[in-house]
């Protein structure tokens, strides 16, 4: 078959197979790997005649020379394309285009690595069209370019075509011109945001993930990665079935009812487009998917998880004979002692999914025989559910049929597969399981599985007894009635004993709250008191999903971590951002006059750190003299017939230092506590650091912002702003610091939170967050675990490193050394043991933080 030249540029077959000779030896003489790879394309190319090929070769040392890895790409795929297409010049034409950019190699390579494909698939119209959206991306931004490229087509088309591709990309375009949306971002999610929300609803829920793509990059792409509990909550609106977190209370009182036994719910990390949301379980906790088909599949899941432990799946003793049988023996366990099966299924290699699967309908069968006894409806329900259960296609609907099958046998009475009968028996064991599975997986008959085709070989409601670690457990057979999570009882328990040692504060001593817009009436703010202020213990609501009480919804949604259940609480923390409101112009001034000789001195200090010195500046396309080795790189590229552009010059400018600070205040109420010597408040000393600080760093230049924080609850948390970012140091900021109070409880996780947010406003590489502090995390919901928002502010704490932020905490506490460590670590805080101190300490320890 012969492509007809389209350009006019034939010439007479002599001349052509000429030129194709003098460009082979050209390519000899530059690259040995080009003409290499150039020779062994060649012979598939010739059939299509000697125009086509000298116009494809003449291609190939363009791109070579353009870029000698798109030349590579183009010179390595052409046989494949050209024997599967059985055509040169679409592709040819197609390629030849992306020598209008540098360092499309990648965006190439994709393009070649699939263009056959989507001829073989959509044809010559499609293949077009696919290659010409790729195109316009490279005109905007070659690595969302090689995004489109990269990602396989037919999961951009989501089954539908070229028109599903066009739905797909169709926002991406339109945003991308609106709000700068990049493509590669855009991709992470959108297949499967589409199939949750459809065509219609994909531009709203892009538009939301460019919006915050725009306010911070890592929040933004935690959105189109489906990672962030926004994204989610938005796909699982539109996810229809019954959603297992909302009727947590109900599947906790079926398993209290039939089992006796209170287990802890959670959520497990499932997320839309990672195939069946299955239930999962640790050994304590049962962890639920957020949506799962029907309200009876995550009964039958509920019950039939609760079922493995309470008849011995993960039992100490027998899971020490199953590695034993394996060869291993010991358990092996992670840094919180749980024991991972894996191990156990390293000698099936790569048909290791073959034989999970076995084992585990082998024990599933025993199981569910163990509960059928005590539960008479649960294997007419599960049944039921696999009879009106999709048959699953390919090699998982030969498991799925066999597990239904046994079920079937073992409801009806009927004759159970003789390889199944010893999982009836009343000494059945999971060692027996592990026995049967090895039976079964010598059966031929039962096909190799992927990992993708896994999930669906289970019957609904059942799920991989594999999936997570598990802790260790005890004989229990068949009793649960004992069943609690006893690491966290026994803390529990010892936060209650120290609580009752507390003695309550008398009335007189409870301090009235400054902050009118929190004021309560006593008895709704009740809590573990400790040195927050009033309160009388009560029970904590922290982290319990039949809360008695709904929590406002009208501020910032902030996420929460638990260490009970170790997972974040998603929109737990209600956070209100407001400016101080409160000002003292004659304290400013007295502030001011006072430490005049203090603030001199500090001022000498901090700008001994003004650069002073020139330093010089290298590749700049304008400056004082040429720089040598960019001249010669300049002259080089040009030689090998690049397009480089002119940065030969060298210049010298002050270097400033790049750093910005953002200085959080704790104002709970007790920074209203009298002063130890007598005279005056800690709050007094708090005022004058603040000032002093910030005048100090206003004369440096740093970009500087000033906040406080202070709580009520965990639907109440307040950020004052003194001073942001963008604000000049003037007579309304110093009012502000000088107005500071005493407000309630301190919250400091979600402080921290919403001051990572602030920062994604400075464009400094080198962000610094001190703390101010004068005591422990603590709030009146907290149940009197002082764990609990010590844990949440270590995460936190954690949050802000991964976010590219140091966080330094400078705490008035004289017992800071009790907590600190375990929450900031070493290197991440100070004590100030004299009150007295603060003000001159507070500017000091900028100075050596930001060195």
């Amino acid at each position: 078959m012969n492509d007809t030249a389209t350009n006019g540029d034939a010439k007479p077959e002599a001349e052509e197979l000429v030129e194709i000779e003098e460009i082979l030896q050209h390519l000899e003489d530059i690259s040995f790997v080009a003409h290499r790879d150039t020779k062994e394309a060649l012979p598939a190319i010739r059939p299509f005649g000697a125009t086509v090929a000298r116009r494809w070769i003449a291609t190939a040392r363009d791109l070579f020379f353009h870029d000698r890895e798109s030349g590579k790409s183009f010179m390595r795929h052409s046989a494949r394309l050209a024997e599967h297409m059985q055509t040169v010049e679409l592709w040819l034409e197609q390629a030849a285009r992306f020598k209008e950019w540098v360092n499309s190699n990648y965006a190439l390579e994709g393009f070649m690595a699939q263009a056959d494909r989507v001829y073989a698939t959509w044809g010559e119209d499609g293949e077009r069209e696919w290659a010409e959206i790729g195109l316009r991306w490279c005109a905007r931004s070659l690595p969302d370019a090689r995004a489109y490229f990269e990602t396989d087509f037919e999961k951009l088309a989501g089954g539908r075509g070229i028109e599903g591709l066009r739905a797909l990309i169709e926002p991406a375009e339109t945003l991308f011109d609106e709000r700068g949306l990049t493509l590669d971002a855009y991709l992470e999610g959108a297949p499967i945001a589409r199939n949750l929300v459809g065509d219609q609803g994909l531009l709203s829920w892009a538009r939301r993930g460019a919006d915050l793509l725009k306010a911070g990059r890592s929040r933004g792409e935690a959105y189109f990665r489906l990672e962030s509990d926004e994204s989610l909550k938005l796909l699982l609106e539109a996810l229809p079935g019954f959603r297992p977190r909302m009727h947590g209370r109900f599947l906790r009182l079926v398993l209290l009812a039939w089992l006796d036994a209170d287990i802890p719910l959670a959520d497990s990390s499932w997320k839309p487009g990672e195939g069946r949301p299955m239930l999962e379980t640790d050994g304590r906790r049962l962890f639920m998917p957020a949506v799962m088909d029907s309200r009876e599949e995550a009964i039958v899941a509920t019950q039939h998880a609760a079922a493995h432990l309470a008849f011995d799946t993960y039992a100490q003793d027998d899971v020490q004979r199953l590695f034993e049988r394996a060869g291993v023996e010991h358990p092996p366990l992670d840094d919180k002692s749980r024991f991972t099966w894996r191990p156990l299924f390293a000698n099936y290699a790569e048909r290791m999914f073959r034989f999970q699967v076995l084992f585990d309908l082998a024990e599933d069968l025993r199981v569910n025989a163990c509960i059928a006894t005590r539960i008479p409806n649960f294997l007419p329900r599960l049944v039921e559910l696999a009879e009106q259960h999709e048959r699953p296609e390919g090699a998982a609907a030969v498991y799925f049929d066999f597990a239904l099958k046994a079920h079937q046998a073992l409801l009806h009475g009927e004759e159970q597969d003789p390889r199944l009968t010893p999982m009836l028996e009343p000494d059945a064991d999971v060692v027996t399981a592990w026995a049967v599975g090895e039976t079964l997986f010598a059966d031929e008959a039962f096909p190799e599985i992927t990992i993708e085709e896994r999930a669906e070989a289970y019957l609904p409601g059942l799920s991989l007894n594999q999936s997570l670690p598990v802790y260790p457990q005890r004989k229990r057979d068949g009793s649960l009635a004992d069943f609690r999570d006893h690491e966290a009882h026994d803390e529990h328990k010892f936060e209650r004993e120290k609580q009752e040692e507390q003695p309550q504060q008398a009335p007189e001593q409870a301090q009235k709250d400054p902050d009118a817009d929190i004021q309560t009436p006593q008895q709704e703010t009740s809590g573990t008191g400790g040195r927050i202020g009033t309160g009388i213990p009560q029970p904590a609501q922290v982290a319990k999903r039949a809360a008695p009480y709904v929590p406002r919804k009208d501020g910032i949604a902030y996420p929460e971590w638990d260490y009970r259940e170790q997972r974040y609480i998603s929109e737990w923390v209600n956070l209100y951002e407001r400016v101080l409101d409160d000002e003292n112009a004659e304290l400013a001034a007295s502030i001011l006059a006072d430490n005049r000789d203090t603030l001199k001195r500090l001022k000498r200090g901090l700008e001994m750190q003004r650069p002073q010195r020139l330093a010089p500046l290298r590749k700049q396309m304008d400056g004082d003299e040429l720089d040598t080795e960019a001249v010669i790189d300049f002259i080089a590229d040009k030689k090998a017939g690049l397009s480089p552009k002119a940065f030969i010059y060298r210049r010298r400018a002050v270097q400033h230092r790049d750093t910005s600070v953002l200085l959080l205040a704790d104002m709970s109420t007790s920074i209203m506590a009298r002063h130890p010597s007598g005279e005056g408040k800690i709050v007094d000393r708090v005022r004058e650091g603040i000032m002093l600080f910030i005048e100090a760093i206003d004369k440096v230049g740093d970009p500087c912002a000033i906040a406080g924080f202070a709580s009520k609850q965990r639907d109440q948390v307040n950020y004052y702003w003194l001073k942001d970012f963008n604000e000049g140091l003037d007579d309304t900021v110093r009012n502000r610091i000088a107005g500071i109070s005493g407000r309630l409880a301190s919250r400091m996780g979600a402080g921290i939170r919403h001051s990572l947010e602030a920062f994604k406003r400075s464009s400094s590489q080198r962000r610094l967050l001190l703390i101010l502090s004068d005591g422990r995390p603590a709030d009146y919901d907290d149940g009197g675990d002082q764990r609990y928002l010590h844990e949440d502010t270590r995460m936190a704490m954690k949050e802000a490193i991964d976010a590219g932020v140091h966080p330094f905490c400078i705490t008035l506490d004289p017992s800071g050394s009790d907590y600190l460590p375990a929450i900031f670590g070493p290197g991440h805080y100070t004590i100030i043991d004299h009150v007295d101190e603060l003000p001159r300490r507070l500017p000091e320890i900028y100075l050596r933080l930001r060195q």
